[in-house]
């Protein structure tokens, strides 16, 4: 039986599974952990993608500033990479930046690659003051940061 994969904003029924995706990553080291309650703040920045009514991916978009936000706390589900399943967030996440009028999106990843072929390209960090003042000043890696920019203008 062939299931078909969503992408929709979040809910606040979303929140546990959110959480427990992105502790996993954050387990991991490659990306930032968020705390239940922040997001019930942000919840309305989020995208999910869902397989038969259960949480595989998520991603969300935050503003940095009055043309500029970012991608963040993209991930899926154990088993969904390579699937299309990224590229479908990102999609819904540039639509989202769209209808809010903002011009360029940027990232901060490990997935180079993906990113590339979603549309995006290489940048040095430094041109995001945004970022560092806003998140980079609070991480661990913040003085050795090997993490890579990504941006996207859009049309």
């Amino acid at each position: 039986m062939q299931t078909t994969i969503s992408c929709r904003k979040a809910s606040p029924a979303d929140i546990d599974a959110l959480h427990g995706l992105i502790q996993n990553y954050a387990a991991q080291g490659i990306m930032l952990p968020r705390s239940k309650e922040a997001l019930r703040r942000h919840i309305d920045s989020f995208f999910v993608a869902e397989e038969a009514e259960k949480l595989i991916g998520c991603g969300s978009l935050f503003r940095l500033g009055a043309d500029l936000v970012e991608i963040r706390s993209l991930g899926m589900a154990d088993g969904y990479k390579g699937k299309g399943l990224g590229t479908m967030i990102v999609s819904a996440l540039i639509e989202e930046a769209r209808a809010q009028q903002v011009p360029k999106i940027m990232a901060l990843t490990y997935a180079v690659d993906f990113f590339v072929k979603n549309g995006f390209t290489v940048v040095e960090k430094e041109i995001f003051p945004e970022k560092v003042w806003t998140d980079c000043i609070h991480c661990s890696k913040k003085d050795r940061c090997d993490e890579i920019a990504v941006v996207r203008i859009l049309d």
